[in-house]
């Protein structure tokens, strides 16, 4: 449920006097207080308690909820969009941000936990944690599933291995930001 919007205005000596997030600023007219009053509410990003969550989901059809958010959240820690250390949002800031169900978003955060993305610090939060070391086949067994998947798509749509190497390239130096 929003909070009120934190706009107020009051007449003093002939100007109009608009508070809001702390601040104030005078207008010589009821109009231009009234307009500027409006836009405050409609545009103003302060105005309500809207929580932020620091990646991006878009969902999608015919996939859960949940492996969605959770793929989201390990491509923030990938890319550096989330860095060892910083807060990762609570069940219900999580469950509030995304609209999900509360369990949805709990078992979001504990599946995070159980694979060592994040780590729960208590009276702090829950963090993002630095990745643990593992040998190469250990990596590469992991995301067996996930390559067979690739490469029957890649089939069934008539890409050739070199377009297939050439866009993971591409996406790899891209997600990677400047790194090589």
């Amino acid at each position: 449920m929003p909070v009120e919007p934190s706009v107020r205005s009051r007449t003093v000596n002939e100007f109009v006097l608009i508070v809001h997030g702390g601040q104030s600023t005078c207008f010589p007219s009821h109009s231009q207080a009234a307009s500027a009053a409006a836009l405050l509410e409609k545009w103003c990003t302060s105005c309500y308690k809207t929580l932020v969550i620091p990646f991006r989901v878009a969902f999608e059809p015919g996939i859960s909820l949940y492996e969605q958010v959770v793929y989201a959240a390990k491509k923030a820690v990938v890319t550096g969009q989330l860095r060892v250390g910083d807060a990762f949002p609570s069940v219900r800031e999580l469950s509030k941000s995304l609209k999900i169900n509360p369990n949805t978003a709990h078992k979001v955060v504990m599946h995070l936990v159980a694979e060592g993305v994040l780590e729960v610090h208590s009276g702090i939060g829950t963090v993002v944690t630095r990745r643990s070391s593992s040998t190469a086949t250990d990596r590469s067994n992991l995301l067996h599933k996930e390559l067979e998947q690739l490469i029957v798509e890649a089939k069934r749509l008539g890409l050739t291995f070199d377009d297939v190497t050439t866009a993971a390239a591409e996406l790899w130096k891209r997600l990677d930001g400047s790194k090589k």
